[in-house]
């Protein structure tokens, strides 16, 4: 049994998946189950935080944004972590030097 065969300092799910992959192959099902679980979030949070910005952003430009636009700016309001680490000076001169309407962001 797998509770049986897991060292005592496997605490966490991430360890357990992690002693699974180690042992390679010997509970299959139980790797499946535990790549599921680190998928699920601990908290809804985060879809909660997605959907309140998204309420704002749709009550200030409600009548004059597209679903494009919409789904944009919902986009950068929850990522602003990642949004505020952007080089802004070379991504507007990646933007600039290019003809084309359509970019390919590196």
């Amino acid at each position: 049994m797998l509770s049986e065969d897991l060292p005592n300092e496997t605490k966490r799910a991430i360890d357990v998946l992690n002693y699974i992959k180690e042992v390679d192959g010997c509970y299959p099902n139980a790797w499946i189950a535990y790549r599921i679980l680190q998928t699920i979030p601990v908290t809804v949070a985060s879809a909660e935080r997605s959907f309140s910005k998204l309420k704002l952003i749709k009550s200030y430009l409600r009548s004059t944004m597209s679903q494009e636009r919409l789904s944009g700016l919902a986009m950068i309001s929850i990522e602003k972590d990642i949004v505020g680490k952007l080089d802004y000076v070379n991504l507007i001169s990646t933007f600039a030097s290019k003809n084309a309407r359509r970019v390919i962001f590196q």
